[in-house]
């Protein structure tokens, strides 16, 4: 139990370091302030309910899709958050790009270093 909160808090810091680095280096890409920790909530549910539907279906459909799953998960996150939300503004489908492959690479070093320095349980083996 202890081990899964520490997953979702792991999920949630790297999708927030995702977004925060797009709205930093994106002009028109914007989360307000007020609404930011909403957004990052939406936005990784989204994830963890989309991640394995479009890996099924491009396991099916898509095969040649399957290395960039995660890439088209952040993406259809972004249009659906975007949509349920009024916090966060992508502006336009060149940020919408941009945004995509920022919260991949943010989220991905997030997912290597929060491991190793923030939470060092998730390093651990699971056989203990």
């Amino acid at each position: 139990m202890y081990r899964n909160m520490l997953s979702i808090a792991a999920i949630l810091a790297g999708n927030a370091i995702g977004l925060l680095l797009a709205a930093l280096l994106l002009d028109g890409f914007s989360i307000a302030p007020l609404s930011f920790i909403f957004v990052v909530a939406i936005f990784s549910l989204i994830q963890v309910v989309a991640g394995p539907l479009i890996n099924k279906l491009s396991e099916k459909n898509l095969p040649a899709l399957q290395g960039g799953v995660a890439l088209v998960v952040i993406f259809v996150g972004l249009l659906v958050t975007e949509m349920l939300t009024s916090g966060l503004v992508i502006g336009g489908v060149t940020n919408l790009l941009l945004a995509t492959l920022l919260v991949w690479i943010g989220a991905l070093i997030a997912g290597i270093v929060l491991p190793i320095y923030v939470f060092k349980e998730l390093r651990e083996n699971k056989a203990k």
